[in-house]
């Protein structure tokens, strides 16, 4: 695919798209438009220009999630009537960033978003922050956690 044949709206396209040292496009470039979708769904973009209107557009948004999950702090999110309701937009919220990773080989495939999905919270671990950087340079990542894990689990 050229660029020329590159469609998409800014912010919903996967590294790979623009920068070839991310991997090719393949099916893991619509993973990382569904986790960027997923976010916004939550309102995570919406919160995160509630609470810092000033640098909002300056920052990549799902950096500020991960500030507030390193912190240790509650994401508020707002229309949220029950606990059950609360664990549901966190578990969403995890497989989300999971999508994100700027490393095609890092990201889920989409029956592993669903087990993720259809699943527990507690199973979900917290991704490693996405980077933009040249994801085959240096040490080479481990393999994330689903990679691992058998569907049983």
């Amino acid at each position: 695919m050229s660029m020329l044949d590159a469609r998409g709206t800014v912010g919903y396209i996967a590294p790979e798209v623009f920068c070839r040292n991310f991997g090719g496009v393949s099916h893991k470039s619509d993973v990382y438009s569904y986790g960027i979708m997923v976010l916004e769904t939550v309102g995570l973009r919406r919160k995160v220009i509630e609470v810092d209107s000033e640098q909002a557009s300056e920052k990549y948004f799902p950096y500020y999630i991960y500030e507030y999950l390193e912190l240790g702090k509650d994401i508020e999110l707002q229309d949220m009537t029950s606990a059950q309701e609360e664990e549901i937009a966190r578990k969403i919220i995890l497989v989300g960033l999971w999508c994100i990773q700027t490393n095609p080989a890092g990201r889920p495939r989409m029956s592993k978003v669903v087990e993720m999905l259809e699943g527990s919270l507690q199973s979900i671990e917290i991704p490693p922050k996405p980077f933009l950087s040249n994801p085959t340079a240096g040490k080479s990542a481990e393999e994330p956690p689903w990679m691992w894990m058998s569907s049983s689990q």
